[in-house]
């Protein structure tokens, strides 16, 4: 892969997750996101719904980045129009200006601080276990996308992109564990970049453990869509932490429990997350795997 030559940090994707936010003026009054090798751009990317205490005022933004959508002028929302001029800013799409977006979010979920690997070519799984040596409580989330053409994250304006997931922390809040978890991952992934840059990695561990995106599971409603139950007590709180076959998963309102049925060791994670309620979704299931830095 060719060096990277700008990278864009990009906080406040969805209104009310402050850490981003506030990181991002923090770093504007300092050089702290300074490298050598590259430049850097921060992003404040949706100001109205901070403003409005909102995740998002019509849309959810880091849902809006899709060729398709971006080329469709008919879809002109409050966030729709965002993600347009923020192609404009960083992009185009496809041709961007950025090499490089770091996508910083909070999750209302117990994942501590994760980094979520849009791809697995060499480079996303050398910058993994880079911020693994640095940082031995990261959880590395791969959501693979083949094609960053098609997916419809802010990050997939440019070439190379992550997501920063720190949790748990209540929407509209700031928790001070959460903030510093997010600047040192941050700091650690650009001193990646910038020693990818400059050909001084020094050798890095062979392999680590990972979690892959596997499904989405829905919490339980009646024939009228409307929720019968909850996310099991003994799984709440417990990201990353293994579910087997028969294992509870869900308590309905009347009491009985639901069992999962999964053919697989799961890992859920995105647990009860409070922006996914709109969607009626409980937590995501990943597998485990090793993931190598050799090849």
């Amino acid at each position: 892969m060719s060096k990277i030559k700008t990278v864009a940090v990009v906080g406040g994707t969805h209104g009310n997750e402050f850490s981003g936010i506030y990181l991002l003026r923090k770093w504007q009054q300092s050089a702290a996101l300074a490298r050598d090798s590259f430049s850097v751009e921060t992003v404040f990317a949706n100001p109205k719904a901070h403003n409005d205490n909102k995740r998002y005022v019509d849309h959810d933004l880091n849902r809006q980045f899709s060729l398709a959508d971006l080329a469709n002028n008919e879809l002109a929302s409050y966030e729709q129009s965002r993600a347009k001029a923020i192609n404009q800013q960083i992009g185009p799409k496809g041709d961007a200006k950025v090499d490089f977006i770091i996508d910083l979010h909070n999750t209302t979920s117990n994942m501590g601080p994760s980094l979520i690997l849009l791809q697995s070519d060499r480079f996303n799984r050398q910058l993994g276990a880079y911020v693994k040596m640095h940082m031995p409580n990261a959880v590395i989330v791969l959501e693979d996308h083949t094609s960053v053409e098609q997916h419809h994250f802010l990050s997939s304006i440019a070439p190379q992109g992550v997501i920063v997931e720190i949790g748990p922390q209540p929407q509209s809040v700031i928790r001070q564990d959460v903030l510093d978890w997010m600047n040192e991952m941050t700091k650690h992934i650009l001193d990646f970049v910038h020693l990818y840059n400059t050909d001084e990695l020094l050798p890095l561990i062979p392999s680590y453990e990972a979690f892959r995106y596997h499904e989405t599971l829905s919490l339980p409603l009646d024939e009228q869509g409307q929720r019968i139950g909850m996310v099991h007590r003994s799984v709440q709180d417990n990201d990353f932490e293994p579910l087997h076959s028969g294992d509870p998963i869900f308590t309905l309102f009347d009491g009985s429990e639901i069992f999962w049925k999964g053919d697989y060791e799961a890992f859920p994670h995105f647990i009860n997350e409070a922006a996914y309620y709109d969607n009626n979704l409980a937590m995501s299931l990943a597998k485990k795997v090793q993931i190598s830095t050799l090849d």
